[in-house]
């Protein structure tokens, strides 16, 4: 029972008994009532009855008291025997996992890297022959133009020496 509500429940009793003369009146009932009930011999009977069986499993219930109180420490021990042992096979299964993921991690960025290196060097071996290419190429276009350039040279020098050795301006 709720300990609030049973004081309460006495104050109430105690204010109605010792307020109202009726209350009086019917505390003094109730408490004759109580009195006949506790001295009724069916009463007196159970009431020995009961004092009889709490003698006598008083003994069995005190042994059985006494060996739960003298296991309880081995069951604690075992079942904290029992969490470190799982604590401990987490702790292994989670360190080897983290082993197995770094591995792979560490694997997989050794692969990235050596890909990288292989594009970067192949990037570098094409941007030579490009260069190369080019520069046989602008060889190649400034010797055409120098040539062309020659020969450009050479007709205007021609067309002038033929115009200083034409008839109408011989002396």
């Amino acid at each position: 029972m709720n300990p609030r509500l049973l004081i309460i429940a006495v104050g109430v009793g105690i204010g109605y008994v010792l307020g109202t003369r009726a209350g009086r009146e019917r505390y003094d009932e109730m408490k004759a009532k109580a009195t006949a009930l506790w001295e009724d011999p069916r009463v007196a009977k159970a009431r020995r009855d009961v004092e009889a069986y709490a003698r006598q499993q008083a003994p069995i219930i005190r042994e059985r008291a006494e060996a739960a109180a003298k296991a309880a420490p081995g069951v604690a021990k075992d079942v904290a025997a029992n969490v470190s042992s799982t604590a401990k096979d987490v702790a292994a299964n989670v360190s080897s996992t983290a082993k197995d993921v770094a591995a792979n991690v560490s694997s997989t960025a050794k692969d990235v890297a050596g890909r990288v290196t292989g594009a970067a060097v192949g990037a570098r071996e094409q941007a030579g022959k490009v260069a190369s290419d080019l520069r046989d190429r602008g060889g190649a276009a400034i010797d055409t133009a120098v040539t062309n350039a020659g020969e450009a040279r050479d007709r205007a020098l021609a067309a002038i020496d033929d115009d200083d050795e034409s008839p109408s301006r011989q002396p």
